[in-house]
């Protein structure tokens, strides 16, 4: 991957940059946190407006739906959407960003032509059920049951912590098609529609006072065999693949944010009065801590470019997601602390105190405590790099 922008590649920012300029304005004000509904129908309809504007899977393969843009057109894509505040994926996580990925890389043809295009345009929103209660970190200790019934899997138990269960139309499912294989194996990854008979939905309240989760329980709930992806017993496999893309490309445009972050907070510093004579900027402890963490970020960007410029090669993010989400995850808290502290005592309301963007501030704090155990706690991250990218030996 060459990091220098060429010409046409300057030509993509200019193009993207003033479609940006034209589109965000047309944008509705943001709906509530606690409204899905409202959540959805914003998410979805930015998905709408970026896939008309052929900036949908923007570095997805032509053959999948996507505009096939080059490792670096897709970085400045992350880069210019940030920098104009346009809408996070939101709802359309999931299957944006390793849903609809794995698909394509490890889904028949079929399948492709069934689910990614609704994914694409915004029209179908997904939800990842891979958590089960009881199974902690373990994600192989799954105990949902797929059984065979001609041609359709009968489907019982339950999943926990579903992200966007309550709006998504279809879910990615682990389920244990062979009780008596180890543990690793006998994993089959379904394809669920969420208004199959049998399937219910429970929203869970979360630190923030939304519902983020939710618990889903299946009471004979069938599913057809054609939406399997991968053989049977071989989930554990295609669960890996799902991993890869989550843990390596799908938090990137979260690390432009986090460095803007950072240019927002010095400049908040700077208009914090500590003193009659000074503000929060002449702690020389602060900045100490804001510099580190620019380093930091700056550090991720470029590990961000080798993990996108890796996936460009293979086609599948490789296990350096693990190093990256990792250390993302605990930067982010890091950067979410200093906030907290720069803010002093209007870092105890959930709302704007006297001018300060605190109501944001504190509500990213708190959502950012749950990085470190989404997409695989920090524990099992540092398995993972001891394991496979260092050498050492397995855990017993």
């Amino acid at each position: 991957m060459d990091l220098r922008y060429t010409e046409a590649e300057e030509g993509f920012r200019a193009e993207l940059r003033a479609w940006l300029a034209s589109a965000l304005p047309t944008l509705p004000g943001k709906p509530d946190r606690a409204d899905w509904p409202g959540r959805r129908a914003y998410d979805t309809a930015w998905q709408r407006m970026l896939f008309d504007a052929g900036y949908a899977g923007v570095h997805w393969p032509v053959e999948a739906g996507g505009r096939g843009a080059t490792p670096t057109e897709h970085l400045i894509f992350l880069e210019e959407t940030e920098r104009a505040g346009a809408p996070y994926v939101g709802a359309n996580f999931v299957g944006l960003l390793h849903a609809g990925p794995t698909i394509n890389a490890a889904g028949t043809e079929e399948q492709r032509r069934r689910y990614l295009p609704g994914i694409l345009s915004g029209d179908d929103v997904w939800c990842q059920g891979f958590s089960e209660p009881g199974a902690g970190s373990d994600l192989a200790a799954l105990r949902t049951r797929a059984v065979r019934d001609g041609d359709e899997y009968v489907l019982n138990g339950s999943k926990i912590w579903t992200s966007h269960a309550e709006v998504a139309d279809y879910c990615e499912m682990l389920v244990r098609t062979d009780p008596d294989a180890p543990k690793h194996k006998g994993i089959s990854w379904l394809i669920v529609p969420m208004d199959a008979p049998g399937l219910s939905v429970r929203p869970l309240d979360t630190i923030m006072g939304t519902s983020e989760f939710a618990e889903v329980f299946l009471d004979d709930v069938r599913v057809p065999v054609a939406n399997r992806v991968g053989e049977e017993n071989d989930g554990w496999r295609v669960t890996m693949v799902t991993l890869s893309f989550e843990r390596g490309t799908a938090f990137v445009s979260e690390v432009v944010a986090c460095r803007r972050l950072l240019r927002e907070l010095a400049s908040l510093a700077r208009a914090m009065p500590r003193s009659p004579d000074a503000t929060a900027w002449d702690d020389t402890t602060l900045r100490r801590e804001l510099g580190h963490l620019t380093a930091e970020f700056e550090a991720l960007w470029a590990l961000t470019k080798w993990n996108v410029s890796k996936a460009s090669r293979s086609g599948v993010p490789g296990v350096g997601g693990s190093v990256f989400k990792l250390r993302f995850s605990e930067t982010k808290q890091k950067a979410y602390d200093l906030a907290h502290r720069l803010l002093g005592r209007a870092a105890l309301c959930v709302e704007d105190v006297a001018g300060l963007p605190s109501g944001a501030l504190v509500d990213e704090r708190l959502s950012s405590l749950s990085y470190t155990i989404a997409a695989g706690t920090s524990q099992i991250q540092r398995n993972i790099v001891g394991e496979r990218i260092l050498g050492l030996p397995k855990e017993r």
